[in-house]
């Protein structure tokens, strides 16, 4: 009998990361279904490198959640957009919060250009305001040719 590996349960359908297991943060902590998402990425060689802090951090399933989806989504975009040599993702306690940041080295893009209806953002429109929701922040920091990074940082409830 055939094991499932998070091989066979993570796709990249038009790009788009998807995991095809209930998210489960009791088992794998937030950090390690992250980690699963990186499946394409490490397939298409990109380096993924993890800094996370040696102790545990205690948040809620709303704000694990939240943090997931952020990093489905910038990971989706560096798969599909950035073809980044390497991806750093960190999970850091902040003052009276947790920080996800996503780096990529790769193309980037400028933030500052106007969009048009055929223009890709939705998603990062859409966590932009969840997050906002939230009572967190979200920075994008890019440029044409220099990277892109994606920071999220929520208060501890």
């Amino acid at each position: 009998m055939k094991t499932a590996t998070a091989l066979d349960e993570i796709t990249a359908i038009n790009g788009v990361i998807t995991d095809h297991r209930p998210v489960d943060f009791h088992a794998l902590g937030l950090a390690g279904c992250i980690d699963r998402l990186t499946a394409p990425l490490r397939l298409d060689g990109t380096g993924v490198h993890w800094e996370t802090p040696h102790h545990s951090i205690e948040i809620s399933a709303r704000s694990a959640s939240l943090l997931y989806q952020a990093a489905q989504e910038a990971l989706s975009n560096t798969y599909k957009h950035a073809h980044a040599q390497d991806a750093t993702i960190r999970l850091a306690a902040v003052y009276h919060g947790i920080r996800l940041a996503i780096t990529d080295n790769g193309s980037g893009f400028d933030s500052q250009a106007p969009r048009t209806r055929g223009d890709h953002g939705f998603g990062l429109r859409l966590m932009s305001i969840a997050v906002h929701e939230a009572g967190g922040t979200l920075s994008i920091e890019t440029a044409p040719g220099e990277g892109t990074a994606l920071i999220v940082t929520l208060p501890l409830d």
